[in-house]
C-alpha cells in the first residue's frame, strides 16, 4: 500500500467511526508515523509502506477509532508553536487557552523582567509559552499531581526554557506563597467544569484527568479557592487571568467585586471565556 492510498484508507476508515477530522488526523497519522510534513507527505504518495509501518498505522486507528484522543496517540499536542508531550496524567491543552497566554501576555507589555505564576500547570504548555516569549520573565508552574509535573519538567527540559515547578494545591505551598507575593501575572486554567457534565462528555474529554476538569456542582469551586488566596497574596496592581466555562464566567465575574478591576474576555470563537483581574 502507499502512501496515498494509507492516507485515503485512513481517512474512510475514522469518518465510518464518526470522526469529524478524519483526514486531517489521517495526515497526522500518517506524518507522525513518517516523521513528515504534510507537504512531503504530498510529495511521497507513491512510496510503499513497508508491512511494520502499515502494522503500526493499524494500530493506531484502531486507538483512535476507540476514541482515545489523537494527542495521547501521538503524545504530543501543539500549543502557541511549541510541540508539548502529553500524557493521560495532564490535560490535552486546547486551542482556546492560546488566548489565555495572549491575555497574560499582554498584560506584561510595560512589565521588565515580569514575575509569572502558571497554577495548575499540566503538561506546563502554558508557563512554557510565556516564558517562550518573554525569555527575561521567572516563571513558575505549580500542579497538585506529581505525575503531571513530572512531564512538565520534561518538556521545560526539552525545549531549553527555564521553568520552576513545584507541587501545590493551588497557592498552598509555602514556596508558592512566596513566589506569588512578588508576582506580576497569575494564569491558570483550572478545573472549571459543573460535576453533572460528566456525563455528557465526548469520549476523548473523558480521557482527561478528572481532577483536571470537575470543580463542584457549578463548576467554580477551584476559581473561589483560588481568588480568595490571590486576593490575600498577590500584591497591588497584580494581574490574574483565568479560563473558565461560558457558562459560569458571568458569575465568577460577579463575584468578584473585591478585586480592583474585573473584565470578561472572549474565546477564539466569540463566547465569554475569560476572566482578567487586577489586584
Amino acid at each position: 500500500m502507499t502512501v496515498g492510498e494509507a492516507l485515503k484508507a485512513a481517512g474512510e476508515r475514522l469518518e465510518r467511526a464518526g470522526l469529524t477530522s478524519a483526514e486531517a488526523e489521517a495526515s497526522a497519522l500518517l506524518g507522525a508515523l513518517l516523521n513528515a510534513s504534510r507537504s512531503d507527505l504530498l510529495l511521497s504518495r507513491t512510496r510503499t509502506l513497508s508491512a511494520a509501518e502499515l502494522t503500526e498505522l493499524g494500530g493506531w486507528l484502531e486507538r483512535r477509532e476507540a476514541r482515545e484522543p489523537l494527542q495521547h496517540i501521538l503524545g504530543v499536542a501543539h500549543f502557541y508553536g511549541l510541540t508539548v508531550r502529553v500524557t493521560p496524567d495532564t490535560l490535552i491543552p486546547r486551542p482556546e487557552t492560546e488566548c489565555l497566554v495572549e491575555l497574560g501576555l499582554t498584560a506584561l507589555v510595560a512589565v521588565p523582567a515580569p514575575k509569572v505564576l502558571d497554577v495548575g500547570t499540566g503538561s506546563g504548555a502554558v508557563a512554557l509559552a510565556v516564558k517562550a516569549e518573554r525569555p527575561d520573565a521567572s516563571v513558575w508552574g505549580t500542579d497538585l499531581s506529581a505525575a503531571a509535573l513530572k512531564v512538565a519538567a520534561a518538556n521545560a527540559a526539552r525545549l531549553s526554557l527555564g521553568v520552576t515547578f513545584s507541587r501545590s494545591d493551588l497557592l498552598s505551598a509555602p514556596d508558592v506563597r512566596a513566589f506569588a507575593r512578588s508576582a506580576d501575572l497569575l494564569v491558570t486554567n483550572p478545573p472549571y467544569l459543573p460535576a453533572a457534565d460528566a456525563a455528557q462528555l465526548s469520549p476523548e474529554v473523558r480521557r482527561d484527568p478528572p481532577g483536571a476538569l470537575f470543580s463542584g456542582a457549578d463548576g467554580l469551586g477551584h476559581f473561589r479557592k483560588l481568588s480568595a488566596q490571590a486576593l490575600r497574596l498577590l500584591r497591588p496592581d497584580a494581574v490574574c487571568v483565568i479560563e473558565l466555562d461560558p457558562r459560569n464566567v458571568a458569575r465568577a465575574h460577579a463575584e468578584s467585586r473585591a478585586w480592583a478591576e474585573a473584565a470578561v474576555y472572549p474565546d477564539l470563537v466569540g463566547r465569554a471565556r475569560f476572566l482578567f483581574l487586577r489586584r
